[in-house]
């Protein structure tokens, strides 16, 4: 792979569908002259920007955004925001006058969380919410106390139907506080293991229904001794063989064994015989129940009030729930059982238990647009606001079609094809995002020449496609293979042959749709302003709800703007939409393209002005570059510097790597632009400069590691006198020698370039690395050890610093989706926490590094930290390796990785070996670089052994060769 490849693509992440904005299509297009300079920005929507606002505002898709620009108005309904035109203002009237939905006044919104801290929230520039949802929202709380809130949030975020508003969800940040009184009741852990949907609850797994004010004033009092609960069944789905009826009969049964949830409560039918079970109370219910039921307090019957519109729906029931004296109360104290009471009292007054809570998926969709809407809203533009308001106002069915289709992969669905449980009415929601904008529909009134007709075809099978090629008049049936069709229906349709291909493809898949062009665009946005990466999206939620993924427990305190302006963010997805570019022309090998790219990059790079490192307060953290569009042009040429040596273009590598060093100065990809110019200026025969560049490389405070190593070498060996009479004050330390051993096997394959493999001493096949395992633990000594080349000490280096990872320093903690700190890899990291790094190594110096890491281990197994590996490394391992290390050694090789993790966390000997010399404890330690034939080592390894030596590590070359013909 080129040289940068793969990290350009961590940085792009997830592809965007949408086709280039057109400045930007215009540039790299092949009819235009080469880029002499940065696209002209617009003023308020330029680069990729454009396409998420002014472009896309009016034509998405010819037909996505109705109205975008129009005048909004309140629905004198529902109450909900929507777009003055008369279509969209007489079709919402429509269906809510058939739905008879009106707005109430006392409808529930975040406030009925009672949140403990009370601060009025700022005015947002585009309200779109009416007078009495403004008055509402004047009030949000502050102090997020734990981050279970932000992961049980079961309420009525983003549910229309509830009138959820969020003015300032900052909860990710830690500045909503959820008080006692809903902490009492709510799950007791930040993430309930494998939790699904009310509408996908199966037996034993209970969900934590959503919650608003609605509860019969009857059951309000403490002293009250009978209570009537409207609540649901959850779980129905795997009971399919019990047909129900209205007004059955329906008995409770405590299963404290559930694995799911230990204050689980079945429902049985008492009208069968054997009273069978038909699923579960809800979460929420059952906690405040069972103490009750536990304790013999209460007596509880029911019966069913109705039957779900779906087969196995969430069936709504109601139980009375009647106090009565046992022994149990007789015996224990009387206030205990009055608490209970009480609180099951409290509870029932303010929940609502019978309507069926927003699905996951929603939820935390809701969450993301929220959280990021309220911390980037300035990066928006009015338009955009808008547009992303009027998510809220659709309905659940509506919003959780859209998260549907958008999470999938597409872009046309069959809306025939179309089909969830927990959306009751696909043909309303369909429509509601078509008028709202969200979403783009194929039919017979749509002209289809405004799509990628390539998209359409992929909606249909190998089959139709087939029976689409019968129907046109020259005969293709030679093809079979998906490509084959598809290739030969776009020529038909292309050249004429074929003019109704659009008719016969609606013919076979009916009404199509896909994600509009806005919306695709906003939702990228602000995906990636939520995750700040390109890697992770919604799937982030459920693993961790789940339970499959736990991050780190820290505190998000920002005082600075990631993008302090709306143009620096359209300037970075302008770059990294040239990056996507970038490296789709290298999967398909379009090198014209790739060199459009790399044009544009350099040219746009040139009229940025040079980085500096930020030294005053007010600045933005240095670590903050990575999202400047400067950040990604370099990387793009890092990238094309790769591919222009490839091609022996030097010269125009040389050209690259120039600009680089004087455009960018602080970046730890210094070293290596240093090293690749002096070695291409070295390849077009320019000796004295290619000296020069590697002599002012090696004294660059911010080339390191084997960057510095390798330009310190490449100036001893270019200058030999005449050129150069002075020694460099670090020649004797760049000619130590390194300790080496030979050991020899039988190879099973000698072929160049190929993965060398060997027979072990077991006789098993095996690579040189396992069969240099294998040596050290027989004939070199009795050792034990791993194959982990840096693998093994990152996990040491997470484990026994992982309180000074997670330490409060400002700015470093964007989101609770991260697994380090934004500042791990640059010098800000050891110097915020410098006293609190070296108490830490003070404690492994004096020898408490094993007792630490236990403790590590114990708090936090399993919690994903950049570096730290759960499943591959045992404690026994981990323990044994810091306890023959020793407390001096470790320390300093920790600080060496706190201090630049970056460069050092790469290029560590590839075994790491141990051995206990007496009972009483005492160890050694070995670190091992394995070579096998034609293997060099490389200066990164090389700087590493050096290093290593200088702690004092016991440090050696392994160099494995054939066993020779005689032998």
């Amino acid at each position: 792979m080129l040289t940068g490849r793969e990290s350009l693509v961590r940085l792009i992440g997830r592809r965007r569908r949408s086709p280039l904005p057109a400045s930007l299509a215009a540039v790299l297009s092949p009819s235009s002259p080469s880029p002499s300079a940065s696209l002209a920005q617009a003023d308020d929507g330029g680069g990729s920007g454009e396409a998420a606002g002014g472009e896309a505002g009016s034509t998405s898709g010819g037909s996505g955004v109705v109205g975008v620009g129009a005048e909004w108005v309140v629905c004198p309904v529902c109450g909900d925001s929507i777009r003055g035109s008369d279509y969209c203002v007489n079709t919402h009237l429509d269906m809510c006058l058939t739905r008879g939905t009106k707005r109430k006044l006392t409808q529930s919104t975040l406030l009925n969380f009672r949140f403990s801290k009370k601060v009025s929230a700022e005015p947002t520039a585009n309200n779109l919410n009416n007078e009495i949802e403004t008055e509402n929202m004047k009030q949000i709380d502050e102090d997020l106390s734990s981050d279970q809130a932000f992961f049980t949030f079961d309420s009525e975020i983003g549910s229309s139907n509830a009138g959820a508003t969020i003015s300032s969800p900052t909860c990710l940040n830690g500045s909503l506080g959820i008080s006692e009184t809903i902490t009492s009741y709510a799950p007791s852990k930040i993430v309930l293991p494998n939790v699904k949907d009310a509408e996908n609850d199966g037996a034993g797994e209970l969900p934590t229904v959503a919650i608003s004010c609605s509860f019969d004033e009857c059951a309000v009092m403490d002293s009250s001794t009978v209570v009537a609960v409207d609540t649901v069944i959850v779980g129905r789905r795997f009971h399919e063989n019990i047909e129900l009826r209205e007004d059955a009969v329906i008995t409770f049964l405590r299963d404290p064994q559930n694995a799911k949830d230990p204050d689980a409560i079945k429902v049985l039918y008492a009208g069968s015989e054997c009273e069978q079970t038909l699923g579960y109370l809800p979460r929420d219910l059952a906690k405040v129940l069972a103490p009750l039921v536990d304790k013999h307090y209460v007596e509880c019957e029911g019966f069913v009030v109705g039957l779900h519109e779906q087969q196995f729906g969430n069936v709504p029931i109601q139980i009375t729930i009647q106090k009565c004296k046992s022994d149990n109360q007789i015996n224990d104290d009387p206030n205990y059982c009055q608490s209970l009471w009480g609180n099951f009292v409290t509870t029932v007054k303010s929940e609502n238990f019978r309507r069926p809570r927003s699905a996951r998926y929603q939820t935390n969709f809701n969450l993301m647009m929220a959280d990021v809407m309220a911390n980037h809203a300035h990066v928006f533009s009015d338009i955009e606001k808008s547009f992303l308001a009027s998510f809220k106002s659709l309905s659940d069915d509506g919003q959780r079609l859209f998260v549907r289709i958008y999470t999938r992969k597409g872009p046309w669905f069959r809306k025939s094809s179309i089909s969830y449980q927990e959306i009751s009415d696909l043909e309303h929601a369909v429509m509601e995002l078509k008028l709202a904008g969200y979403i783009d529909m194929l039919s017979c009134t749509v002209d289809p020449s405004e799509y990628d007709m390539k998209e359409i075809l992929d909606v249909l099978s190998v089959p139709e496609m087939k029976e689409i090629l019968k129907e046109l008049p020259k005969d293709n049936t030679s093809c079979t293979r998906r490509h084959e069709l598809v290739s030969t229906l776009l020529s038909s349709y292309h050249n004429g042959t074929c003019a109704s291909l659009p008719k016969r493809i609606l013919k076979w898949t009916g009404t199509c749709i896909r994600i509009s062009k806005m919306a695709d665009e906003l939702l990228w946005r602000i995906q990636r302003l939520f995750f700040l990466n390109g890697d992770q999206d919604l799937s982030s939620f459920l693993l961790v709800e789940f339970g499959v993924v736990k991050f780190p427990d820290y505190v998000c305190s920002i005082s600075h703007r990631i993008f302090q302006e709306r143009s620096d963010l359209l300037d970075y997805e302008d770059a990294i939409r040239v990056a996507q570019v970038m490296d789709e022309s290298l999967d398909n090998n379009n090198m014209d393209l790739v060199t459009r790219c790399i044009d544009l990059s350099e040219n746009r790079l040139c009229t940025m002005p040079k980085q500096e490192n930020a030294t005053t307060p007010e600045c933005r953290p240095s670590f903050f570059s990575r999202f400047s569009a400067s950040w990604v042009y370099s990387k793009i040429l890092t990238l094309g510097v790769s591919v222009y040596e490839r091609d022996r273009r030097y010269e125009d590598a040389i050209r690259i790597l120039k600009i680089l060093l004087s455009k960018v100065a602080c970046d730890r990809r210094r070293g290596y632009w240093a090293l690749r110019l002096s070695i291409d200026l070295e390849h077009v025969g320019r000796a004295n400069e290619s000296l020069s560049t590697a002599e002012g490389g090696a004294i660059d405070p911010w080339v390191r590691a084997g960057s510095k190593f390798a330009l310190q070498r490449r100036v001893l060996r270019l200058s030999k006198p005449p050129r150069r009479w002075k020694v460099p004050s670090y020649t004797d330390y760049v000619k130590r020698s390194i300790r080496e051993v030979s050991i020899e096997g039988r190879p099973l394959n000698c072929e160049t370039g190929a993965k060398n493999v060997f027979y072990g001493y077991d006789g098993e096949l095996c690579g040189v690395e396992q069969l240099a395992l294998q040596y050290y633990a027989d004939e070199g000594g009795g050792w034990q050890g791993t194959h982990s080349e840096g693998g093994i000490w990152m996990t040491i280096f997470g484990l026994l610093m992982w309180d000074v990872m997670f330490s409060d320093i400002q700015d470093v903690f964007q989101s609770k989706f991260q697994t380090a700190p934004l500042d791990l890899e640059t010098d800000d990291f050891y110097k915020s926490r410098k006293d609190l790094a070296e108490s830490q190594l003070k404690k492994i110096q004096d020898g408490m590094a094993e007792e630490m890491l236990i403790s590590s281990w114990e708090l936090h197994q399993g919690t994903s930290c950049q570096g730290v590996n759960w499943v591959r490394y045992s404690l026994t391992d981990l323990r044994a390796v810091v306890a023959c290390i020793g407390g001096h050694r470790l320390a300093s090789l920790l600080r060496h990785l706190a201090v630049d993790y970056r460069s050092w966390s790469s290029g560590m000997p590839d075994l790491l070996l141990w051995r206990f010399l007496d009972e009483r404890g005492g160890g050694e330690a070995k670190l091992v670089e394995v070579k096998g034939p034609r293997d060099q080592l490389s200066e990164q390894q090389r700087a590493w052994i050096l290093v290593l030596m200088d702690f004092g590590f016991d440090v050696e070359v392994c160099k494995v060769s054939p066993v020779t013909k005689r032998r």
